[in-house]
């Protein structure tokens, strides 16, 4: 029986890459750099670490340091998305039924602490989260599955008692990995181009098509 219930944010808590890539591209205006949509299409699905050293010039990563890059993109995502921020359709109303369910919540991003503080604020439900795991915590991003072991040992269960919500297919990918269950959340890939390329337990298109119940017996 499910346990516990872990989830990616970005995509699954919200659905948010229409304001990273509006940040992206601000980000780079300000540094004189244009973004276009087949660099985005290219870096989608990537880190910082790895995006900004593909569209900044090496002077300006140099001087200002890849982690003091990043904040500032973050911060100018967060400023983005600020007004207009909110959740999944159905998240608030499942929250609170696997919370009365008794299945405990824990957060597994690869975003850094600031921005999962700043969508579980404004999404109002911080008080569903008992672990919260960002990519400030971990040494290894997805599809390695630490981030995905690191909440699973927080919540204190044991691994297939526990189900991942992801989006992406290297989320998909580090979540088997970690030997979680897996339901994939079609919101940045569609329901059809997730179950060519990756095994799920199930597939939402948002958190109206799932219940508690359903939640409870994954896997049985």
């Amino acid at each position: 029986m499910i346990k516990g219930a872990i989830f990616d944010m970005d995509g699954v808590l919200v659905d948010n890459l229409d304001a990273h890539i509006a940040a992206f591209t601000e980000f780079c205006r300000r540094h004189d750099v244009v973004l276009t949509p087949a660099d985005i299409d290219k870096l989608f699905g990537q880190g910082n670490d790895t995006i900004i050293p593909a569209i900044l010039p090496a002077e300006v990563i140099e001087e200002m340091g890849i982690d003091a890059l990043a904040a500032e993109k973050e911060a100018i995502y967060r400023e983005i998305y600020a007004a207009t921020i909110e959740p999944v359709p159905g998240l608030h109303a499942y929250l609170a039924a696997i919370d009365e369910a008794g299945i405990k919540c824990a957060v597994g991003s690869s975003g850094p602490k600031e921005n999962v503080d700043f969508v579980l604020s404004a999404l109002d439900i911080e008080k569903y989260f008992s672990v919260k795991v960002n990519g400030d915590m971990v040494t290894r991003r997805k599809p390695d599955p630490e981030i995905f072991q690191t909440a699973t040992r927080m919540l204190g269960f044991e691994p297939e008692e526990c189900v991942v919500f992801e989006d992406s297919l290297s989320g998909i990918a580090s979540a088997h990995a970690a030997e979680n269950r897996v339901i994939g959340v079609a919101t940045t890939l569609s329901p059809e181009k997730i179950n060519a390329n990756a095994a799920t337990d199930l597939i939402i298109k948002d958190f109206t098509e799932i219940t508690a119940a359903q939640t409870l017996a994954i896997g049985e």
